[in-house]
C-alpha cells in the first residue's frame, strides 16, 4: 500500500513497511530524521543529504534505502519533523490570525533552512496538516466558507514565507556596513534631476529605509484588515 503512495506520507504518519527478511535493522526513522536535522540546522539544506547521515550514523548509503525510499522520502519527513507542531492560538481569529503567522517566521527564523524545501502539493503530513486545521478551526468562527477560509489562509503562509524570506537574505547581509547618510547624499540631487519627486520626499523625511522595521506587523495589520473586509461583505 505505501508503495503507492507519495514519498514520506505513510511513514510521516507512523506507518512502517513491512520488514524484509534479514538481520534486524540497526537504526531507526527517528535516528534518520534527527540526523538530517542537525545537519539543516548546521549546514543549510543541502546538506540534508543521504550520503551524509549515512556516514555520519556509520553506515553505507545503500543501507539508508533500508529505511527510506528516496531522498524525497526523507526530506518529507525531516521538513515536517523540523517544522514541529503549532502553537496553541488564542481566541477570536484575528489574534489567532495574529499569532499563528508570528509563530509560523519565528520557526523560520530559528530554521531558515526550512525555506529551502521544495514545495510540491498540498499539505499531506502531520504537523504541516496541523498548522492548517488550527487555522481552519480559528476561521470556523467566521462566515467564510471552506474554500474561502482555506485561501485565507494560504495568503497568511505567503505572507509569512514571503517575510522570513526577506529576513534571511537582509540579515545575511548584516555585515555589509550600510552608509545610509552617504547613499541618501549622493541619490538624492541625482532623483532630483531625473524627476523621482516621490523618493526624493521619502530620503528627505528619512522614510526609505533597506531594513524591514515594522514591515511585520503593518503587512500582517493590512492582510488581516482585507480578511475582515471579505468576512464582513
Amino acid at each position: 500500500m505505501s508503495a503507492e503512495l507519495p514519498p514520506g506520507l505513510a511513514l510521516a504518519w507512523g506507518v512502517q513497511p513491512v520488514q524484509r527478511r534479514g538481520p534486524k535493522p540497526g537504526l531507526s526513522i527517528e535516528q534518520i530524521v534527527a540526523t538530517g536535522i542537525e545537519f539543516g540546522d548546521t549546514a543549510g539544506f543541502e546538506a540534508v543529504s543521504l550520503q551524509k547521515i549515512a556516514a555520519q550514523l556509520g553506515v553505507t548509503t545503500n543501507a539508508m534505502y533500508r529505511y527510506v525510499r528516496s531522498k524525497d522520502e526523507l526530506i518529507v519527513l525531516v521538513h515536517d519533523k523540523a517544522l514541529g507542531a503549532p502553537p496553541e492560538l488564542p481566541t477570536g481569529w484575528r489574534n489567532a490570525a495574529t499569532a499563528w503567522v508570528y509563530a509560523l517566521v519565528a520557526r523560520y527564523a530559528d530554521r531558515p533552512w526550512l525555506l529551502d524545501v521544495p514545495i510540491r502539493g498540498a499539505p499531506i503530513t502531520p504537523n504541516v496538516l496541523r498548522w492548517v486545521e488550527v487555522m481552519l478551526q480559528a476561521f470556523a468562527e467566521t462566515k467564510l466558507s471552506q474554500h474561502d477560509a482555506l485561501g485565507c489562509l494560504m495568503l497568511l503562509d505567503g505572507f509569512a514565507r514571503n517575510y522570513a524570506n526577506l529576513a534571511r537574505q537582509l540579515g545575511a547581509n548584516d555585515d555589509v556596513p550600510v552608509q545610509a547618510e552617504q547613499v541618501g547624499a549622493f541619490l538624492v540631487p541625482r532623483l532630483i534631476e531625473g524627476n523621482y519627486p516621490m523618493l526624493v520626499a521619502l530620503y528627505t523625511n528619512q522614510e526609505y529605509e533597506d531594513g524591514l522595521d515594522d514591515d511585520l506587523e503593518f503587512g500582517l495589520a493590512r492582510t488581516l484588515d482585507g480578511i475582515e473586509a471579505l468576512i464582513n461583505r
